[in-house]
């Protein structure tokens, strides 16, 4: 479908959310070894982020690549399971907390594109797992696209900052793939840029009604 090392566009601050909802659930018993399978962050948590960067697992399944976080080899923040999985169609998995900066990324790699060419990326990005085999068999289903998508517009919704959406493959090309020639990547980037508000819960919306007419409170006088 295309060359992975070209994959990346930018976020146009003008379309960005300001609701997006995410379907995640923890990965049983991980929240520990993501600590010890990351690092603190050397820029803000919050406006720190400026990329996502997209990956694919080369595996088939999602405990597959949970398992190196549990082995304190690499890490990243959510996990998409492939179609013959339960969690396919309903959730993501989240695997490290979004504060700290997740090993998903080699910290010599960089780009001129992204952030300037700055270094040290796994501090001032987020890193999304596609489970994927990365070969013609194995397709990527239109629920992994919709959803990593959502993931991306959940981040930018949050992150005021973030500007990029970048492949694995284009920060380290010499030595990874991914999330390879199949993958959809204009298809990802029309759902993210998609400008269609979110809608709210109604009793979140219920919520910000009694919020917007709530009188003030009235001023005590101390004499």
């Amino acid at each position: 479908m295309g060359d992975p090392t070209t994959y990346h566009f930018d976020l146009d601050a003008t379309l960005r959310p300001k609701h997006a909802m995410l379907e995640e659930r923890w990965w049983p018993g991980i929240r520990d070894a993501a600590l010890e399978a990351s690092s603190a962050r050397i820029y803000d948590p919050i406006r720190g982020v400026r990329a996502v960067v997209i990956h694919a697992t080369a595996g088939g399944s999602s405990a597959g690549a949970a398992s190196v976080i549990f082995d304190r080899k690499a890490s990243f923040h959510w996990l998409v399971p492939d179609e013959d999985e339960p969690q396919h169609g309903s959730f993501v998995w989240a695997t490290c907390h979004e504060a700290r900066a997740a090993w998903h990324v080699r910290n010599t790699c960089c780009h001129p594109a992204i952030w300037d060419g700055r270094g040290r990326i796994n501090h001032w990005s987020l890193g999304i797992e596609v489970v994927n085999r990365q070969v013609r068999s194995d397709a990527f289903s239109d629920w992994q696209v919709e959803a990593t998508a959502q993931i991306v517009r959940y981040a930018w919704a949050k992150y005021p900052n973030l500007r990029h959406v970048v492949s694995h493959a284009m920060l380290d090309p010499a030595r990874r793939s991914d999330p390879g020639r199949l993958f959809p990547w204009e298809r990802l980037r029309t759902a993210v840029l998609d400008g269609r508000e979110e809608r709210v819960s109604e009793l979140v919306a219920r919520a910000a009604e009694v919020e917007a007419v709530r009188p003030s409170a009235p001023l005590c006088m101390v004499v």
